[in-house]
Order: structure tokens, then C-alpha cells, then sequence
């Protein structure tokens, strides 16, 4: 018999409906019962694309005993970590202050008020159940000393803290956090540490610009790092190699073998970064990452209602990677025996295995030398693999990741050539506006186009007005604009900690024991760095002061990062490169359908200078953006207009003559 969960938005929660164990969703009902039954909140908090949340689940979550056990002990409340961000860092950050590490699936106890007493992540069936058995005795032996351990909890977590404060990073400090990462780099395999091996998207961007910057020789160790690093990933297996798209991490130091679990976040923030390397290079294996990520986007991940859904499973068939994996046998029983050991070789398929049960996860470490072969061998493997069951698909739309692959597609849209990837970007942006989006607030989610009950949190506005931004440069369009505006009004009004900083949820938001706060780059960009950049690129497109000055003192938490841990301040660092350089503000004006008005407009979007603004207009109608102000077509010709704090050089009317006046504006 479905419980409490049936009625769940989260396909998480839905995955949970049908267990035995009696599961609340998070509210105030949930913990009203544990205070009317006087029994202890056994919180699980996890994700529907998670592979240990699947184990414990199937191990504990699905037996009747573990069941039977939890719902005689515990208020038992089931939590999605991705509609809920805010539950979860709270108390992610007193499981790792407990046990020094955190993870998913996330379990805590907690008392009837929500302090949490008792933290981990993942038990095997038999622990777990010594665990419920042993934290019910102790709520009963020892009430005091449990409800007084949960307070210190609280308490240490909610303690005032001291945030550093002071200007942006400055050259130095942007060129010494090159030096750390350069440090702290793998010369062999690309990327930063060993195992698991994260994609440093984020970093990479920053790096991206510090070269733009400051050139060829004082950035050559920025530019080797990104390009070093984007090949690594994409002739990996953590690149699915046969239909595009990222997983989650590398297992391995080496990039042999992902974690498969496939997120939009990572695959959004990985299109734009390798769009950018090849703004930046013309490198050809970028472009062909960008673009099959891109397509896998679309393909995989959009939903009937034109938004993009969360992630597809690692498991398929119980099994983590079954879809994604081959045996040399395999091979040539889709392909024939010269062509399946062909592909075995190409894609470093060995007898052995790379992977389990003497599987191999494909690589293409390099370019094949038939390359009609390789598309043949590699369209036949697709249909091969598309008989396979596929991994399950978390459908529900969050705003702040639908905001990055508006960015994402609008840009590798317009650079790219693909003007079919910047209308899905639109679709996106259409339906976060009507679906997400009432009086200046945000829901956090959306699923088959209903919206969710969680509000939106600061990485919500932040990356959303991001998208729109990106799209607004690439369409011209003004209206993304004045959304855009307005999101950044209530980030201003309602997320502000009125010195310089932001907080993760709104003033009216649930209150927590804590009120989530980080400045530090995680799988995405923190909520505060990406509202500094948005805020940035708002005041360079309307000449904002207000916004400016905002952005200034949301970056002065950055300095203190570059020189402690810059592989977590990537996106800070990149939006501080931007400040520095300017931003360069670039307005091309001119009639819509003069296809001179495209090809400088195109030539703006190709500028690479970092967090360049672009915005494109008539020369009649400013739209309400400030840059577009007072510019209009030179001697009847379009023109363009590069400036830098809304100072600008005189306007130019050819693609010769703007490409040099860019290439001349680099600071």
C-alpha cells in the first residue's frame, strides 16, 4: 500500500511510495507527530539519481523487518537533497561536522524540534538496523543527554561567523591562484587531485579568461591547464562515447571509469566551457564536444514542456554502468568480427575489462584512422545500445540547473552555427518564466509542468538571470533583460546579509536551525558567486551603479579564496576576471534583417574577452537597456560600439575594423 510519498512531486520520493517504511514527507506534520508520539526523526535525505541511496534503499528501505523497526521507533521523513538544497546543506554540514565526511544517501536523527543528534550517510542492512535499534534505546535511557547533544549541534552550527570581507581579487591575486592550481595539477592525467576526479568546470572558465586577459605568455599555464584537461575528459569514459554527454565524475585518477550517473548541471556548465576553449582556440575536439553535449541535452533530458529534466540514472537493470558497458564478444556480435575488434581497439575494450564482471567502459584516446568507419562503427553500437533497458530519468525541472543550459545552448547556438539549439534555449527560458516564475519569486522546481511546492533559493535566481543574460545577448531580445531585473531585485531585498553577502535562502523562507550560507564553488557555482556575476553583467548592460557596487562587495569574499583554495572558487574567480577587465560592453546596432547587422553582432559574441556584455538593437528603439542608449547606425550602416564602464571608443561599421577593436581593448 503506497504511504505518505504517493502525493510527491520529487520522482525521489515517488521511488520511496511503495516501501513499508511509514515515510512523511519534510513539514510540520512529520515533526508534530514525533513530538505527539515523543519519539526521535529519522531524516534520509538523497537524490533520484543516486546509486548508493538505491542500495540502501533496496537493502533496508524495501524490508519489511528494517521497516517495521523504523516505524515503531521514528518519525521517519524522506528528503529530495535537489527540491530541498536548503534541508540539505543544514544538515549535510553537521553530518561532516560529525564524522568528517558527507554523502549521499544522508542519514541523520534527529529530536521532535529537528536538532540533529546523530549523523551518517550510507548502512548496510545489518548496521542499520543495530543503528535504529541502538539511537531508540538511548532516546529512552537518555533523553537529557540526547536532547543536549542535539543543541550543541545547533548551537556550534549557528554561531555567528565571521565572513572575510574587502576588495576583489586584484592581478596578483588572480595570477597566484593560477599558480595553486598549477600546483596542485595533474601533469599526467588532467584535472586537480587523484580519486574520484571531479570536472573542474568552474576552474576551467577561469582560467579561460585569466588568459584572454593577460595573453599568451603570462597566461600560458592557464591556456596548457584548460586544454590539457578538456581532451583528458572528453576521450575518457567519463565522455559517453557512443551518445555524448558527461557522468558525474571519474572513479580513477585517469578518467577511465565514471560514476554513471549523467546531471544536467555538470553537462550544462561542460557545454559552455568547451564552447568557450573553442571561441578561444578554434579547437576541433572541442567544438565536437560541445556540440554531441549539446544534442545529448536535447535528446536525453528535454521534457515534453521544452525544460530539461534533473538527470539519468547510474543503474539500469540493478546494475550501476550495465547500459553503458562492453565485452570484446559483445562487439563483435553487433559489429562483425573485424569490425567489433576494430572498435575493441579503438575504444579500449580489453578481454580483461576495464570496468566489473570483465566489462570495458569505451575511451577514444584517439582520433580513429577511418573516420567513415568510426561513424559507421559508432551509429551501429547507438542502435545496439538503445535496445538495452535504459536508465531511469529524474524528470523534474530545477530552475537554477535550466538556467545554466539556457546559457549553455544560447551560446554554443549562436557560435556554433546550430540556431536550433538557442530556440530550445528560448523554450527554456519560456517556460521557467511561466511555470517558475510569479511577482519576483521563484519556485525551485517544476515536473510535467506543474510547479513544486519548495521555493526557489538563491542559485535559483542567480543562474536563471545568468541564462537570461546569455540569451539576451544572443537574441538581442530586451525582454530576458527586465526579468532579469527583476530577479536581481529580490536577490537584493531578500537574500542580502547586509554586508556585502548573500544568503543560500530568502528572509521569508522556512526557517532552519541555521540559515544556509556558502560562498564556496560545489557542483555548481555557489548561489553567492553566480549572483556576483549576474549582478556584474546587469550593471554592465544598464549602467547601474547599484548593481555594480553589489557585485564588488560580493567579490571581496573571493580574495581570501584565491589564495587559500581556488579550485573552489571557480566561478568567484571567473566573474572577478570579468571585473577587472571591465567588463568590455559591446552594443551593435542596426536593422534586425541587414545581414551586415548579424555578421557584426556574430563578431561581438567571438569576443573573448572575460564576461564581455553584448547586447544587439535597431538603433530606434533602445529597449530600456542603458547601452543601447543613444546608439544608432553609422552613416546608414550598422555599427558597433565597444565600450568599458559605458565609455566607448568610436563606433566601427566593418568586421575588420571591430575584431581589431577588440583584439586592442584587452587589458
Amino acid at each position: 500500500m503506497p504511504n505518505r510519498l504517493a502525493q510527491a512531486t520529487s520522482p525521489y520520493l515517488l521511488q520511496h511510495a511503495d516501501n513499508p517504511v511509514d515515510w512523511y514527507p519534510w513539514g510540520e506534520e512529520a515533526f508534530a507527530e514525533a513530538r505527539r508520539r515523543d519519539v526521535p526523526v529519522l531524516l534520509s535525505v538523497g537524490y533520484a539519481a543516486c546509486h548508493w541511496c538505491h542500495v540502501m534503499a533496496h537493502e533496508s528501505f524495501e524490508d519489511e523487518q528494517t521497516a517495521r523497526i523504523m516505524n515503531a521507533n521514528f518519525v521517519n521523513i524522506k528528503v529530495d537533497r535537489e527540491e530541498r538544497p536548503d534541508v540539505d546543506t543544514v544538515y549535510m554540514e553537521a553530518t561532516q561536522a560529525m564524522t568528517g565526511q558527507g554523502g549521499w544517501p544522508m542519514t541523520v536523527f534527529a529530536t521532535p524540534d529537528g536538532a540533529p543528534f546523530y549523523c551518517g550517510t550510507y548502512f548496510p542492512r545489518e548496521h542499520f538496523q543495530r543503528l535504529l535499534l541502538g539511537v531508540s534505546q538511548a532516546w529512552r535511557a537518555d533523553r537529557v543527554g540526547v536532547i543536549d547533544q542535539g543543541k550543541r549541534v545547533v548551537d556550534a552550527l549557528s554561531a555567528p561567523r565571521s565572513l572575510p570581507g574587502g576588495p576583489p581579487p586584484d592581478d596578483a591575486a588572480l595570477a597566484r591562484a593560477v599558480e595553486l592550481l598549477a600546483a596542485d595539477y595533474d601533469q599526467l592525467n588532467g584535472g586537480y587531485g587523484s580519486a574520484p576526479k571531479f570536472p573542474p568546470s568552474m576552474v576551467m572558465e577561469f582560467l579561460l579568461r585569466h588568459h584572454a586577459r593577460v595573453g599568451d605568455d603570462a597566461g600560458a599555464d592557464a591556456a596548457r591547464m584548460v586544454r590539457h584537461t578538456a581532451e583528458a575528459m572528453a576521450r575518457g569514459g567519463m565522455y559517453d562515447q557512443l551518445g555524448g554527454g558527461f557522468a558525474r565524475y571519474s572513479v580513477d585518477a585517469a578518467w577511465v571509469v565514471p560514476h554513471f550517473e549523467k546531471m544536467l548541471y555538470d553537462n550544462a556548465l561542460l557545454l559552455r566551457c568547451y564552447t568557450h576553449l573553442w571561441r578561444q582556440t578554434g579547437d576541433g575536439l572541442a567544438r565536437r564536444i560541445a556540440l554531441e553535449t549539446a544534442d545529448w541535452m536535447v535528446a536525453e533530458l528535454r521534457t515534453d514542456e521544452g525544460g530539461f529534466a534533473s538527470a539519468l540514472d547510474a543503474d539500469s537493470e540493478g546494475e550501476e554502468g550495465r547500459y553503458y558497458v562492453w565485452t570484446r564478444p559483445q562487439l563483435r556480435e553487433v559489429l562483425g568480427e573485424e569490425d567489433g575488434d576494430w572498435a575493441a581497439d579503438l575504444f579500449a575494450v580489453t578481454e580483461e575489462g576495464t570496468f566489473e564482471h570483465g566489462t570495458s567502459v569505451l575511451q577514444l584516446r584517439a582520433d580513429p584512422d577511418d573516420p567513415r568507419r568510426y561513424a559507421r562503427v559508432r551509429d551501429s553500437l547507438r542502435r545496439a545500445r538503445a535496445e538495452r533497458v535504459r536508465p531511469a530519468r529524474d524528470d523534474k525541472v530545477v530552475t537554477a540547473w535550466n538556467g545554466l543550459a539556457i546559457a549553455g545552448l544560447a551560446e554554443a547556438g549562436a557560435l556554433l552555427d546550430r540556431p536550433d539549439l538557442v530556440d530550445r534555449a528560448r523554450e527554456t527560458a519560456r517556460l521557467l518564466v511561466d511555470r517558475h516564475y510569479a511577482d519576483g519569486r521563484l519556485v525551485r522546481a517544476s515536473r510535467d509542468g506543474v510547479a513544486g511546492p519548495s521555493a526557489g533559493v538563491l542559485e535559483d535566481y542567480a543562474d536563471l538571470a545568468e541564462g537570461l543574460l546569455a540569451l539576451h545577448a544572443v537574441t538581442g531580445e530586451p525582454e530576458w533583460v527586465g526579468i532579469c531585473g527583476a530577479l536581481l531585485e529580490t536577490v537584493l531585498t531578500r537574500f542580502s546579509d547586509g554586508s556585502g553577502g548573500f544568503y543560500d535562502t530568502a528572509d521569508d523562507a522556512e526557517s532552519l536551525f541555521n540559515r544556509p550560507q556558502d560562498f564556496t564553488d560545489n557542483a555548481t557555482p555557489s548561489g553567492w558567486t553566480a549572483a556576483a556575476g549576474a549582478l556584474l553583467s546587469y550593471a554592465a548592460l544598464t549602467g547601474s551603479s547599484r548593481h555594480r557596487d553589489a557585485a564588488e562587495a560580493a567579490l571581496g569574499v573571493v580574495a581570501k579564496l584565491a589564495e587559500k583554495a581556488p579550485r573552489f572558487a571557480g566561478w568567484g574567480l571567473a566573474v572577478a576576471e570579468a571585473f577587472l577587465a571591465g567588463p568590455l560592453e559591446i552594443a551593435v546596432v542596426g536593422p534586425v534583417e541587414d545581414p551586415a547587422t548579424g555578421e557584426l553582432h556574430r563578431t561581438a559574441l567571438l569576443a573573448t574577452a572575460p564576461g564581455a556584455v553584448v547586447t544587439r538593437g535597431d538603433g530606434v528603439d533602445d529597449g530600456g537597456i542603458g547601452l543601447l542608449r543613444d546608439r544608432s547606425p553609422v552613416g546608414g550602416h550598422p555599427a558597433a560600439y565597444v565600450c568599458r564602464n559605458f565609455t566607448c571608443r568610436l563606433p566601427v561599421t566593418t568586421v575588420d575594423s571591430l575584431t581589431a577593436e577588440l583584439a586592442g581593448a584587452r587589458t
